[in-house]
């Protein structure tokens, strides 16, 4: 398998790069922090972004989409990541769209997945219970009553959960936290009596929420998939959804490390640029070499996904474990180089480290995924 890029996919890379960059960038996203916007995103560039295709991106022709495939969306997000843009592309393109995929029938694919190609919809999946990402234990209810069910729990970290229109709820139908068996996904509409969504600003300035499900009723048919059988899809859409975070998290490394040597060409002490000094060249030389392989798992995990690569854990576990790990240290880097300015509000570096902090530790973290891909091997 090549790791480079083809030429559509430079071109791809190159325009999303230049329209992010004058309407989604790192001022844009402060502008939205001052004034508390309530989506947390500007529906109007959003709308912009769905018509040069990007709401529908890795979703198959034959539902509207662009049918352009993950490696695309990667791309993309690697610029989101760059310019801290605030979108649905992670809530709603990444995650609900491939669960949706992944879990809906021919019906329910039809009804939903053309409605977010075209931007019109925002969909968000609720899965988290707890402080951290441990999928099989979760413990909200869902109860066979009448033609329904009746959902009863909470869930947190919820994205753009104030946005959105349509959320995708994992539930139990039968068993106990920690079985595989017995989750179902249910179609929850965000104006649903008994939901309650609180908004919740997290430390890069982005929405999430948490929701309380309060005898929440769900006809049948808003079930994805079979009842009880959820797992194996959703697995794979957290496999597809880490990989595409790896994607932002290389952008989010990518920027402040060349914001950081940009900075270090600049800035003089004792009558020299810091750049000059040996001890810097030295971590700077290290960073570049692990941005380099963080490049390439990037890369060769978003084209198994579009191989059709049945089994994407070992590899997707393995490209946000490496990426958690290298967005930290670039991070931390970009904040000790800068020195006391890289501590300030008016510089935009710290924006960088806090949305790294928030993304290694959707769907799991460092840890998180570094266990895992031990398990899988046999250790």
């Amino acid at each position: 398998m090549a790791l480079v890029l083809n030429e559509e996919q430079v071109m791809l890379k190159e325009s999303a790069a230049g329209f992010l960059a004058q309407k989604a960038s790192v001022a844009q996203l402060r502008a939205l922090r001052d004034s508390g916007d309530e989506r947390g995103f500007s529906a109007a560039v959003w709308q912009d972004m769905a018509e040069m295709g990007w709401a529908g991106i890795a979703i198959p022709e034959e539902f509207g989409g662009l049918g352009y495939g993950y490696t695309g969306l990667g791309l993309v997000l690697e610029q989101a990541g760059r310019n801290l843009s605030a979108t649905p592309l992670q809530s709603t393109v990444l995650v609900a769209a491939t669960v949706i995929a992944e879990l809906g029938s021919e019906q329910q694919k039809q009804a939903l997945l053309p409605a977010i190609a075209a931007g019109g919809k925002i969909v968000s999946l609720a899965l988290q219970e707890g402080a951290h990402h441990a999928p099989l234990q979760c413990a909200l209810s869902a109860e066979p009553q009448g033609d329904g069910y009746v959902l009863n729990g909470e869930k947190v970290l919820v994205l753009d959960a104030s946005a959105a229109d349509t959320f995708i709820v994992i539930a139990r139908t039968a068993g106990a936290p920690g079985d595989e068996q017995g989750l179902s996904a249910f179609l929850v509409d965000a104006n649903s009596a008994g939901l309650t969504v609180q908004r919740r600003s997290m430390v890069d300035s982005r929405n999430a929420g948490a929701l309380t499900l309060a005898n929440v009723r769900v006809p049948a048919s808003d079930v994805l998939g079979e009842p009880g059988a959820a797992w194996g899809g959703l697995i794979r859409a957290l496999d597809i959804a880490n990989i595409g975070l790896a994607a932002e998290l290389l952008g989010v490394s990518l920027e402040a490390f060349e914001r950081t040597v940009g900075y270090l060409k600049e800035r003089k002490q004792f009558g020299r640029v810091i750049g000059s000094f040996q001890g810097l060249q030295h971590r700077a030389a290290e960073l570049f070499a692990e941005l380099e392989l963080a490049r390439s798992i990037v890369l060769q995990a978003l084209h198994a996904i579009d191989a059709g690569e049945q089994d994407l854990s070992l590899l997707a576990s393995a490209a946000k474990a490496k990426l958690c790990e290298v967005a930290q240290r670039a991070t931390n880097e970009a904040i000790q180089m800068h020195g006391g300015i890289g501590m300030t509000d008016e510089h935009e570096i710290g924006f960088f480290i806090k949305r790294a902090r928030v993304v290694q530790h959707l769907f799991g973290d460092y840890n998180y995924h570094l266990d895992r891909f031990a398990q899988r091997n046999g250790f």
